[in-house]
């Protein structure tokens, strides 16, 4: 049953409030009213208001509003009161089914690599080899430990097949007509948007708006868009505004600004506190030794020293990720997401529920190229906590839902059957023709959409998708991205006659 409108929003409003509660915005709002209770211009008898006229004009009403709009954007609506917990997470038990048989598996590479190698899943490091990580932090680079007996713990493809046998139970023995004649490799039946809700959602891409990356090219006099949109963007920023920023990138953002109207919008700071919490993963990773460090380590070699754009960032990916897999904060995002964060027990202690700890700390295993949803970034923050904390707010509002198995319009199982719906409807002779000779158009583009086609567009396109996807809070964009991609070269795709080809 759907909440009444009213009954809805004061569950929102309670649970903002609550969360907001034991955020550093809440300290410093009180700590700002109190210093202002010595300025002349608060009386006594009007307090309430003064203080929050006050709080208007020094800007911190402004900051209040930026963090209830983020925490609006991140968290979904509250289900109704009479659901259970689960349903926040996942409304459909065979989802959840799925994504948990689909989690021990992962547990198990990782456990099976551990007694192969007898390598321990945690151990303190010794004091010296503290030292020589301390002295060496900003230059792990050059670091080559062997690595050849460390194997990723999954690949994209792994995680297809899997999505590709997905079912729904209740599917199985009625013939549903409608989707029955949906040929591609997915086959769960989910709501997806066709063209025209597609056309009403992304209304600012329409041909008839300016784009940044298109209409500030050399035929267009750049004057008439380019300048006009950067102005525009310089006030959207003196206005400090995350809903006006927001907005204002769906058109795309100029070089100059992105770092700002990205931190703006995802609403990071990075205040003193930050910069401390940041410091205190530093020395956990460097009292602590991981397993899943020798896989971070293998990922960055086997995919950034080999990139021409990301090589360069080799130091800051290591930092950013090797912090990111020690911070429990991440772990908030669980009761959103579909996933639940593996558990491993202390030694000797197995099953016992007191001495079980999350496994890594932030409850998340990479899979290989893990580290392309950071390279990027690296091109617009150069200070490792902002950074980190740009990475990680990404991560809890958009990466995750690539990894993870769940009926989510942006999870990556939509993502995948509004590419195949798309291209179905639209190129259906394209798409017979693939699906013949083997080249179903998914197992091309699966992996440009896991990634969020990060290595595999040069950066400067890159983040003026990545744009999109913070302009409209929501990865469908990547799957509209993947069709056109195969729209754009259907005419040669028609000639090919294998999957290699294809490619």
């Amino acid at each position: 049953a759907m909440l009444d409108p009213d009954s809805g929003l004061s569950l929102t409003i309670a649970r903002i409030v609550q969360r907001l509660q034991g955020s550093s915005l809440h300290s410093q709002l009180e700590r700002q009213a109190r210093v202002s209770l010595h300025k002349p211009e608060i009386k006594l008898e009007s307090l309430k208001e003064d203080i929050k006229d006050f709080l208007k004009t020094s800007g911190w009403e402004k900051k209040l509003q930026n963090a209830v709009y983020s925490e609006l954007n991140v968290f979904p609506s509250p289900c109704h009161p009479a659901a259970p917990p689960e349903h926040m997470k996942e409304p459909l038990a065979y989802m959840r089914k799925a994504q948990g048989s689909w989690e021990k598996r992962i547990l198990k590479s990782l456990n099976s690599m551990c007694t192969e190698l007898s390598i321990p899943l945690a151990q303190k490091r010794p004091a010296s080899e503290q030292k020589e990580l301390l002295n060496k932090w900003n230059e792990m680079g050059t670091d080559e430990p062997d690595l050849s007996l460390f194997r990723p713990v999954y690949a994209p493809k792994d995680f297809l097949e899997v999505l590709m046998n997905l079912r729904n139970p209740n599917y199985e023995n009625g013939e549903q007509p409608s989707f029955r004649n949906h040929l591609g490799l997915i086959q769960v039946p989910l709501k997806v948007k066709d063209i025209p809700e597609l056309k009403e959602d992304f209304s600012e891409l329409g041909l008839n708006t300016g784009q940044l990356g298109i209409d500030d090219s050399a035929q267009v006099p750049p004057e008439f868009f380019e300048n006009e949109h950067v102005r525009v963007g310089q006030k959207v920023l003196a206005e400090q505004d995350s809903a006006a920023a927001q907005q204002y990138v769906r058109q795309g953002c100029p070089t100059a600004l992105r770092a700002d109207l990205w931190a703006l919008i995802l609403n990071i700071s990075n205040q003193p506190e930050d910069i401390l919490y940041y410091e205190q993963l530093k020395s956990n990773v460097i009292q602590y030794d991981l397993l899943v460090d020798s896989l971070i380590y293998k990922d960055v070699k086997l995919t950034a020293s080999n990139d021409d754009y990301y090589f360069v960032f080799e130091d800051y990916l290591y930092q950013v990720l090797l912090c990111f897999s020690r911070d429990t904060s991440v772990l908030d995002h669980f009761t959103y997401s579909s996933a639940t964060p593996p558990k491993s027990y202390i030694r000797g202690k197995l099953g016992i529920e007191e001495y079980a700890v999350f496994y890594p700390p932030n409850g998340k295993i990479n899979y290989n190229s893990f580290i392309l949803s950071v390279a990027p970034l690296c091109f617009l923050y150069h200070e490792p906590s902002k950074l980190y904390q740009i990475f990680r707010e990404m991560y809890v509002r958009f990466f995750f839902r690539l990894h993870s198995i769940s009926s989510h319009p942006s999870g990556i199982v939509s993502l995948c059957l509004l590419f195949e719906t798309l291209l179905q409807t639209h190129l259906p002779q394209l798409f017979y023709h693939l699906r013949e000779i083997g080249a179903q158009p998914l197992r091309i583009s699966f992996k440009w959409m896991v990634r969020a086609f990060s290595g595999y567009l040069a950066t400067d396109q890159l983040l003026l998708l990545w744009d999109r996807i913070l302009g409209y809070n929501s990865l469908e964009i990547l799957a509209v991205l993947a069709a056109a991609v195969f729209a754009f070269r259907a005419v040669n795709l028609m000639e090919v006659t294998s999957l290699a080809a294809a490619e």
